[in-house]
């Protein structure tokens, strides 16, 4: 009897290449081939704020918002600064219909980069919640 032989690790440069893969994978709105292209990433890095930033994107994209909202909750968990995390953050709880802490994490976000693409994204929130869809 043999042993199969363990697949290796992948090396700093070959976590790199699938990083950046991922990258271009997701900006082309191929959010799923993104994820396979995290997974060595996923089980080796879940402590980097870019990898889970990258996951919690191509979640979004593909739908999977309760895995969206961990991984963007994780990179907040490392980085409480990262403005952009809340705001894609805030954007998933307004998909889950969670109002209330969308409106928590958009402004948060826009007090740390009051960027028009934010102050949006508060009028939304805002206009759903008083047209009572909260």
């Amino acid at each position: 009897m043999t042993d199969a032989a363990p697949a290796p690790e992948p090396n700093g440069e070959a976590r790199f290449h699938a990083f950046r893969r991922a990258e271009d994978l997701v900006e082309r709105r191929r959010p799923l081939d993104a994820l396979k292209a995290l997974e060595p990433l996923l089980d080796d890095e879940q402590d980097k704020p870019s990898v889970q930033l990258l996951a919690g994107r191509a979640y979004f994209h593909s739908a999977q918002l309760r895995r969206a909202e961990r991984a963007f909750t994780r990179v907040l968990e490392l980085d409480p600064t990262d403005h952009y995390a809340r705001f894609v953050l805030g954007r998933t709880l307004q998909r889950l219909g969670r109002f209330a802490e969308a409106l928590a994490q958009l402004r948060m976000a826009s007090a740390m980069n009051p960027v028009p693409e934010y102050l949006e994204a508060i009028s939304e929130v805002n206009a759903r919640i008083t047209l009572g869809d909260s």
